[in-house]
């Protein structure tokens, strides 16, 4: 017999101290319809252990939570920082609606349901601190989640564009894989805010990026991005060592440039796989018959990834292929 589902986000977990939170009474209001469970800690649901992070994947629910210190998080070092000090991240949203085979949040988190912090104004407080402090901020708010794939229901990136507009001396990039650049159209755009798209090969999308926008939509989303004045980062990351991937990646930089000119990117950033070697180890107990999971990874300083020939002959190849088309560009590695 078939398993029946309940439909994504038919039932909002919520703290009690979250309850009278604008941010939490819009997304009542946009899902007038779940069922309300009050609770005392999102932890209490979101950590237990025992659950099924496949099996919640099929319907993933939404904790409603106050969030308590620290509210920004200084730089990963599996990320670029792009030269830049002062490099931070926060997450206002825990977990992400798509579901990418090679995603890290699913060996970090023994949940998939969504958390959706909704006390925003100590976030903004604890940036300006830091910038304030230090003189500047560079502030990653998309790593642990898809913003802007997120901002039809609770509009975060909106309210950080909004905020980053008069401090010049803060520089906000959104990551995304996300074609959902209309939700944000209408802003002006700011210089000191960078819309990152994550962009993979179409057979890549298919196989490894379920609930994913296609390449196609998120080179248009990019573009459109771009023909407005927003400054524009594409990345290629992780790179994946599939059959043929010279080739694959090579039509991938083509598919780039036949959409969007050259000159119009702000730099690239491209890397391989790469993951905190516990996550992974998590991940291929739920993903048994992943063969992208189960990859003999080389593993270094509690990291898998290629080995470091194999890593190097990847971004040398898409690297080298991103600059025949762009000679002046700046590709960051990582």
């Amino acid at each position: 017999m078939t398993a029946t589902y309940l439909p994504n986000f038919s039932h909002l977990y919520v703290e009690r101290a979250a309850r009278t939170h604008p941010a939490a009474q819009r997304l009542f209001e946009r899902f007038s319809r779940a069922r309300i469970v009050a609770i005392d800690d999102y932890r209490s649901v979101f950590n237990r252990r025992g659950q099924a992070f496949r099996e919640q994947k099929r319907s993933v629910k939404l904790i409603l939570a106050v969030k308590q210190e620290p509210f920004i998080y200084p730089g990963s070092h599996y990320a670029p920082d792009f030269d830049q000090p002062n490099f931070c991240y926060n997450a206002m949203i825990l977990n992400c609606i798509y579901d990418c085979e090679y995603c890290y949040l699913q060996g970090m988190y023994s949940s998939a349901n969504i958390v959706v912090f909704v006390n925003t104004k100590p976030f903004f407080d604890a940036a300006d601190k830091i910038r304030k402090e230090r003189g500047s901020i560079y502030l990653c708010v998309s790593y642990d989640t898809d913003l802007l794939a997120f901002e039809n229901i609770i509009p975060y990136c909106r309210e950080w564009i909004e905020w980053a507009v008069d401090r010049p001396d803060a520089l906000l990039e959104i990551r995304t894989k996300s074609a959902n650049f209309r939700a944000i159209a209408d802003l002006p755009a700011p210089s000191n805010v960078i819309l990152a798209w994550t962009l993979s090969p179409h057979d890549v999308c298919l196989a490894h990026e379920q609930r994913t926008p296609r390449l196609a939509a998120r080179l248009a989303a990019a573009n459109d991005a771009i023909q407005r004045g927003w400054r524009v980062r594409l990345c290629i990351d992780p790179i994946l060592q599939i059959r043929d991937w010279r080739a694959v990646y090579s039509a991938l930089v083509d598919q780039i440039f036949g959409a969007v000119a050259a000159e119009s990117v702000d730099d690239f950033s491209i890397g391989v796989f790469r993951m905190n070697q516990d996550y992974l180890d998590r991940i291929r107990r739920s993903r048994e018959t992943s063969v992208l999971a189960h990859y003999p990874f080389a593993n270094t300083k509690k990291m898998s990834t290629y080995a470091a020939d194999v890593r190097e002959d990847m971004l040398d190849h898409v690297k080298h292929r991103i600059l025949s088309y762009a000679p002046a560009a700046r590709v960051y590695c990582h």
